[in-house]
């Protein structure tokens, strides 16, 4: 967590006026050194870290993963474990240790091992030590992790595990963090905070988190989905009141539209298409009208999203939402890969943004957290889904010669544009080495030879040098132009190769990742070092005449195949017409 270290200096027990259990110290009493404290600090925290003081008298499973803890300290720094440990125990066999399920002991939250060590470490030092960054931050370089998803969910559960074992101190120092998420966070992502103060009755911060959700533009539909119904009527209240300017005495009556509206998402709710469909001809309200895509995408499973998709209706899957979102947005949101994948397949555009900039790239990145998109795969189990989703929209963003020309205007990207363009440059002036025939051929089909060639940072040309201190956003038109025109011209250069080249392509894709590759280019070293180039030069060119020839005889191979069913064809015909009388 980011302001862990400030927390911990302010939250210790070296802190004079330190509260616990209702017993606190005055500030005038003559009390330990703050360097006696810090070395007892560090003591206790060895019974957590190192094994050889590992004293332990019973576990806690986490994930599971079983947590060694001493009953005492626990008990005589929350009355939850104190009463805990005093009650019969059903986890445990006769002669073990006492062991506690974490999921039973915070029955209505999620807390994961990480957060909870925190929380451990906390109980024993008195110290907030930071999140692993595994947890604390997502997979988006160009995220500064104040308020992504991850880093919410990271204090979203240390607020449900101070709460639940009664560490008043704690919670505080947690509210005032959450706080700070609050004001920056995109409405969505508020609402896990929302419930995490209502759960753990943190009043003036649930009273942060209604005003905000009350004032964004979420729809009623999402918030019924999401909230309890005493803090959803509270918050429609709120907003009727903002919008009549007076106290209603109840919730205004939906209007028939938003009657219609509301009954086919409940039919989307229901899993049930035929009831959809009924309601869309018995009302002028189009599936784009209700955003009955979005609403699928978010809260159906797949089987109820391609029914959608095939119902032939119209629904328009790069539709944009009244919070600017379309479908794919969403679904890269809740990361279900069969979601995105066929919406890709129906024509959504993985290049189109939100308000503030993003793609549904950068939002699947920026809800994901490194210790989930690093987990490795093991064989027999499921693939883990979020990086199928980045893997997925990644392969469709590098598959468009737009990428980065339309998406945020970040380094990250910028950087990738560059990188990509060169990439193709290189590919293309390989293929023009190697067989430059050919290679004209594939330029002159893809209109290449009529863009200016991009030759990187160390050209003298101003919009090259001076390209990766520049926002994208700020050059020029003509100069984004440029940068388009060429892009996509070289795209089109390795589509026409792979296409009548396959397998001469398949050579060069291998070039392409050879690093020796750079140094075979260079016209230089001693006479030793130049005939060797050359000679490896030639056994290169060896290898793409050959794949080259296997080229040719494939196509000579379809071209009389196709000559032979053409030639027959008439015979069939008048055969089937024999047959037919």
């Amino acid at each position: 967590m980011e302001s862990g270290n400030e927390l911990s200096s302010s939250l210790s027990f070296a802190t004079s006026s330190y509260v616990s259990n209702g017993c606190s110290s005055s500030p005038q009493e003559p009390g330990p050194s703050l360097d006696h404290l810090s070395n007892l600090c560090g003591s206790l925290e060895k019974l957590l870290l190192n094994p050889e003081y590992d004293y332990s008298d019973a576990e806690i499973v986490v994930e599971g993963i079983s947590v060694g803890i001493n009953r005492c300290i626990l008990a005589a720094r929350s009355q939850f474990f104190h009463k805990k440990f005093k009650e019969k125990n059903e986890n445990s066999l006769k002669d073990e240790k006492p062991k506690y399920l974490l999921k039973d002991l915070v029955p209505f939250a999620s807390i994961g091992y990480e957060v909870f060590m925190v929380f451990l470490n906390y109980l024993y030092t008195g110290k907030i030590k930071p999140a692993p960054l595994e947890v604390s931050s997502c997979v988006d370089n160009a995220c500064a992790h104040d308020a992504c998803r991850p880093a919410i969910n990271c204090a979203v559960e240390l607020m449900y595990a101070s709460s639940t074992f009664q560490i008043k101190e704690l919670v505080m120092a947690v509210e005032g963090y959450l706080v700070h998420f609050v004001d920056k966070a995109t409405p969505e992502d508020v609402i896990p905070i929302l419930l995490a103060a209502f759960h753990c009755k943190s009043n003036q911060l649930l009273e942060h988190c209604i005003h905000r959700v009350a004032r964004s533009d979420l729809i009623n539909a999402t918030l019924e989905k999401e909230l309890p119904h005493e803090v959803l009527t509270g918050i429609i209240a709120r907003r009727l009141k903002s919008r009549q300017g007076t106290e209603p005495d109840s919730i205004e009556v939906d209007s028939l539209s938003e009657k219609r509206i509301r009954r086919i998402l409940k039919a989307l709710d229901s899993d049930d298409i035929e009831l959809l469909q009924l309601l869309l001809g018995e009302s002028n309200i189009t599936l784009n009208e209700a955003c009955a895509l979005h609403y699928a995408a978010t809260y159906c499973n797949s089987k109820v999203v391609n029914e959608v998709l095939e119902l032939g209706l119209g629904a328009d899957v790069n539709l944009q939402n009244s919070r600017g979102y379309n479908v794919l947005h969403v679904a890269a949101r809740r990361k279900e890969p069969s979601i995105i994948m066929r919406l890709l397949a129906k024509g959504a555009s993985v290049l189109d943004t939100t308000r503030d900039g993003h793609t549904a790239l950068s939002i699947c990145r920026r809800s994901t957290r490194p210790k989930d998109y690093n987990e490795p795969t093991e064989q027999g189990k499921k693939t883990n889904k979020d990086r199928i989703c980045i893997d997925v929209l990644e392969r469709e963003m590098i598959r468009n010669p737009m990428i980065g020309i339309m998406s945020s205007s970040s380094m990250a990207l910028a950087d990738e544009l560059l990188m990509r363009l060169l990439l193709f440059e290189n590919r293309v002036a390989l293929a023009r080495m190697i067989f430059p025939q050919e290679a004209k051929l594939a330029m002159e089909i893809a209109h290449a030879d009529s863009t200016s060639e991009f030759t990187g940072l160390s050209t003298t040309n101003g919009l090259c040098r001076n390209l990766r201190g520049v926002d994208l956003n700020e050059l020029p038109s003509e100069q984004v132009k440029r940068l388009k025109e060429r892009l996509i011209a070289l795209q089109k250069t390795v589509e026409t190769g792979r296409r009548f080249f396959p397998n001469c392509s398949e050579v060069l894709d291998r070039l392409m990742e050879d690093d020796a590759l750079d140094s075979l280019m260079l016209e230089s070293g001693t006479s030793e070092e130049q005939r060797s180039k050359k000679m490896r030069y030639t056994e290169l060119k060896d290898e793409v005449m050959k794949a080259f020839n296997k080229d040719k005889a494939e196509m000579r191979l379809a071209a009389f195949s196709t000559s032979s069913s053409s030639s027959s064809s008439p015979k069939n015909s008048a055969s089937h017409k024999i047959r037919k009388k």
